[in-house]
């Protein structure tokens, strides 16, 4: 049985229990087990005109209630589904479109319907409204098999056009039960949780992290509470007060610095006494007078902390890309665990994850069960096994280069520890060369100077064929002199070839909306390099006067 049918046998399992909540300000919508089947049959009858099963189909829109029965209505209906970001620029949308060739192409609203006929006037369009004014269907869901192709994911873009990344029903259906199991194992570490697991998730449904965890929910047959409006975040965690929920780092970086910025502005006792808190908090063994600043310093000052992040947090999970250790020893100070996970579309997520209570801050975990991995050349991760995606839609050249002797190449440069914990350098095609001939990976980098210049919100390091390396800086509340003393701080532990000699700092920060973020929040690097040349030549101007 595939986990398509499981997810129909659990909305019956679960008919009066909310598995779907809009969060919205401090009101949840809910959506039982049976309310979404009711959606799902009404979405399968309008889905049903449009091609047949093995057909690709395009789901456009913002997480929703009506998003995850929309899915599962196409996947009911025998389709592959192709998610795409309702935010995306409506061009690119439609070149990934025609790429996939879909008979079908489902909008929320009449908006993004109009955004895709600008550019593609006959397409295949149906709207949310037009697909639940049918009445419901009573036909069993397609019956899917291991080896069929069941949704197509668009890679985000940092290095290139976007390719389909194929998925199986066998991929899927070999990654949730060990998705459910990790999570049950984190739960359990903080005791028994009576009813469901609070789960709340504010990224876009579209990727592949994302749809995992919702899926995995869905097997669970545990509700998940979906975030409506980004822009009012900090209401929402209040509002769903979620036991965990998947991160960026980017979001992390950002809850750090804004407290940090907060407790700067405390009385000086107050600053003493997290300054001491933190330093003791860092050393390996601690005295006396070392638990006794921690246990004050909670009391006081980390409980409040505690309590404002999330009063009901057993833990946070990252992925997207490696969170710097220094964040995640932070949050661990304040009684948060977080970790981290590791992959790839192309890996159907994940490939490592954090063991708890073995987690080591900067790593991102072992290998899951049934999955290989091991170091190719140039230190480059390779990986085998049943997340192992099968081929890009219609690429069979890329596909090809994206395997050596049946491993998965990930792109991504990587270190292993003694007891096989895993660290994830930065990416191959991210490798700085300035003139000096030494492979420089920015990202490590980057994560240092995010930690060492208060107020930092973004770092990009920047120095390809240059004489040396330099950083472009982001960060609302920067004060005077802060980003040259992160730089000194930083330089002084690295050998010359790997010290950031100038900085400039940007008024503006990267963003989806300026097209310097991919939808997941990962930075584009061309495009910033592009979109800054003037201020990055500067940088180089400045020292050659």
């Amino acid at each position: 049985m595939s986990f398509v049918q499981t997810f129909f046998d659990r909305l019956g399992e679960h008919a009066d229990k909310p598995l779907v909540r809009e969060v919205h300000g401090t009101t949840l919508v809910d959506s039982t087990g049976r309310q979404l089947a009711d959606l799902v049959a009404r979405a399968r009858t309008g889905i049903a005109s449009h091609g047949g099963a093995g057909d690709r189909a395009i789901l456009l829109a913002p997480n929703s209630i009506r998003w995850v029965a929309t899915d599962l209505a196409l996947l009911a209906e025998g389709r592959i589904v192709v998610p795409m970001y309702a935010r995306q620029d409506p061009a690119e949308l439609v070149a990934m479109m025609h790429d996939c060739d879909p008979s079908l192409v489902v909008a929320a609203t009449e908006e993004l319907a109009e955004g895709v006929r600008a550019h593609w006037p006959e397409a295949p369009l149906v709207t949310f409204e037009e697909l639940y004014a049918h009445e419901p269907t009573e036909r069993a869901p397609h019956a899917w098999q291991a080896d069929d192709d069941v949704t197509i994911i668009y890679t985000s873009g940092t290095s290139g056009a976007p390719k389909g990344v194929v998925l199986s029903v066998g991929n899927v259906d070999y990654m949730l039960p060990q998705t459910a199991s990790a999570i049950g194992s984190m739960m359990s570490l903080g005791g028994e949780v009576e009813g469901d697991d609070r789960v709340f998730h504010y990224l876009p449904f579209c990727f592949a992290g994302s749809r995992i965890v919702l899926w995995t929910c869905l097997l669970r047959g545990n509700g998940i509470m979906v975030s409506t409006d980004l822009d009012n975040l900090v209401q929402e965690l209040g509002t769903a007060a979620p036991h965990y929920f998947l991160n960026v780092p980017m979001l992390l970086e950002r809850i750090k610095a804004g407290v940090e910025k907060n407790l700067r502005e405390q009385p000086a006792p107050v600053r003493w006494l997290v300054r001491r808190a933190t330093t003791a908090w860092l050393r390996e063994h601690k005295g006396r007078r070392d638990q006794l600043a921690l246990r004050l310093a909670n009391r006081l000052v980390f409980d409040k902390v505690r309590e404002r992040i999330g009063p009901n947090l057993r833990c946070l999970i990252c992925g997207s890309a490696p969170l710097g250790s220094d964040t995640q020893r932070w949050f661990q100070m304040l009684g948060i665990p977080v970790y981290q996970v590791y992959g790839l579309t192309e890996t159907t997520a994940i490939v490592t994850m954090d063991r708890p209570p073995q987690v080591r801050a900067g790593r991102v975990g072992r290998a899951l069960d049934g999955v290989e991995a091991k170091l190719g050349e140039g230190q480059e991760l390779l990986v085998r096994g049943p997340n192992i995606f099968g081929r890009y839609w219609q690429r069979p050249d890329a596909t090809e280069d994206a395997f050596v002797d049946g491993w998965f190449r990930t792109g991504d440069q990587a270190e292993i520890d003694p007891d096989g914990t895993w660290r994830i350098v930065g990416r191959v095609k991210n490798l700085l060369v300035p003139t000096s001939g030494h492979n420089v990976a920015p990202e490590p980098l980057e994560q240092k100077l995010l930690g060492a210049i208060d107020g930092a919100e973004q770092v990009v390091v920047v120095g390809h064929g240059r004489p040396w390396l330099g950083a472009l800086v982001y960060g609302e509340g920067l004060q005077e002199g802060a980003v040259q003393a992160g730089l000194d701080q930083v330089n002084a532990a690295l050998p010359h070839y790997r010290r950031v000699r100038r900085a400039h700092r940007l008024r503006e920060p990267f963003s989806i909306e300026n097209g310097l973020l991919t939808a997941n929040r990962k930075l584009r690097r061309k495009q910033i390099e592009l979109h800054h040349a003037s201020e990055i030549d500067g940088l180089y101007a400045r020292s050659a006067r």
